[in-house]
């Protein structure tokens, strides 16, 4: 055998026991504790194999035992798990406020907070976000080096490559780059677009369902579209921008200067700017059918049906509604499902409709999520 041949042969047989580690840590991240034997069973590998990786990834910190099952008659089996001690934060940055998150490896949410925090194109305000975001792990009290880092949402489309942004009206930050926000972050930060942040949390650890579309109903209309559990960016990395589909012509203006956008007619401030920028005081009012919020909760939903039917006949797969709005929807999942049907040319109910389950900062949870899957994914 030649030299060359031995290196193809190291390589490659690194390459397999990369690929085994992997393997052997994905299973057990979606697992309750599980024993070796059983670990080597479910993925048809060799015991000595499985010993062998799960030996290393202890070593790495990677796993635990948790203890010992009952006895079928010989030794007891350890229980082994992915320990989930790493984090990651998140940004959830809006016009008018920074929402921040702390979650765990398990994508669990531990800690969050919300401040008014206006944004401003400037060094000062970037600085400010740095700052608020050492103060939160500060108090925190979570060791830096088990920080995997920041995942920064924004209300923007961004660049293929996530650096920049291409466009953005709801913030003024198009030409930004993710580099402001490193300067004054100490840890690897990453962007994402807003709404497909907040897809992604949504089928975060959710196995069977692989292709849905998320309708964002914040004070801007948003939205993302995940096939096989991946998102669709489009051409242009602006696909999802459900907010600036047409449903009334010549309709209202939309602050992208166009007439008759979703945005104009879905958005929460449609209901909010009734109760003093208060969604939850708007929906408490309307469990009493007070005025004027009950009429425009009406019309809310005449425009929101034709919206949801438009995505169904779109794409065919579930559609999932969240965003400030969306939050409060269980309550009346079951009107809006009854007013979908009966737009709807092939159905007879709607139960392909439902509510997002992040009820709170879905957003910055799914842009601290982009950290988590790629530690996964370099095990």
């Amino acid at each position: 055998m030649k030299v060359g041949d031995k290196m193809i042969n190291r390589v490659n047989s690194m390459e397999v026991r990369k690929i085994n580690r992997n393997a052997i840590y994905k299973f057990l991240y979606k697992r309750d504790p599980i024993s070796i034997q059983e670990i080597a069973q479910s993925l048809n590998m060799s015991l000595p194999t499985v010993t062998q990786n799960i030996k290393e990834l202890q070593e790495r910190d990677l796993i635990i035992e948790t203890g010992l099952f009952e006895s079928t008659g010989g030794r007891k089996a350890k229980a082994i798990t992915f320990n989930s001690q790493k984090y990651a934060i998140g940004l959830d940055i809006t016009r008018n406020h920074v929402g921040i998150v702390l979650i765990d490896l398990s994508g669990k949410l531990l800690k969050n907070v919300r401040k008014q925090y206006p944004f401003v194109n400037s060094k000062e305000y970037f600085q400010g976000v740095g700052n608020l975001v050492k103060e939160f792990i500060d108090e925190s009290t979570i060791e830096s080096s088990k920080i995997l880092g920041v995942g920064i949402a924004l209300p923007a489309i961004l660049s293929a490559d996530k650096q920049t942004v291409n466009y953005a009206t709801v913030i003024d930050f198009q030409g930004g780059s993710v580099k402001e926000f490193c300067e004054f972050i100490p840890y690897p930060c990453i962007l994402s677009n807003d709404a497909n942040a907040a897809g992604v949390a949504e089928l975060w650890n959710e196995d069977d369902i692989q292709n849905v579309v998320y309708l964002s109903l914040n004070n801007s209309v948003g939205g993302s579209i995940i096939i096989g559990k991946n998102i669709f960016s489009g051409q242009n990395q602006r696909s999802g921008e459900f907010g600036h589909m047409t449903i009334v012509q010549d309709g209202r203006t939309c602050y992208c200067g166009q007439k008759g956008c979703v945005d104009v007619y879905c958005s929460a401030k449609i209901l909010s700017d009734s109760t003093n920028g208060s969604i939850a005081e708007f929906f408490r009012l309307l469990k009493l059918n007070n005025e004027p919020q009950k009429t425009l909760w009406d019309e809310y939903l005449s425009h929101l049906v034709v919206v949801i039917n438009n995505l169904r006949m779109l794409y065919d797969c579930n559609v999932i509604i969240g965003g400030y709005a969306g939050a409060y929807m269980d309550e009346y999942i079951e009107e809006l499902r009854e007013l979908v049907s009966k737009r709807n040319s092939f159905e007879v109910d709607g139960k392909y409709l439902h509510v997002c389950k992040y009820k709170l900062e879905a957003t910055a949870v799914g842009a601290a999520l982009q950290h988590v899957e790629n530690f996964i994914n370099n095990i």
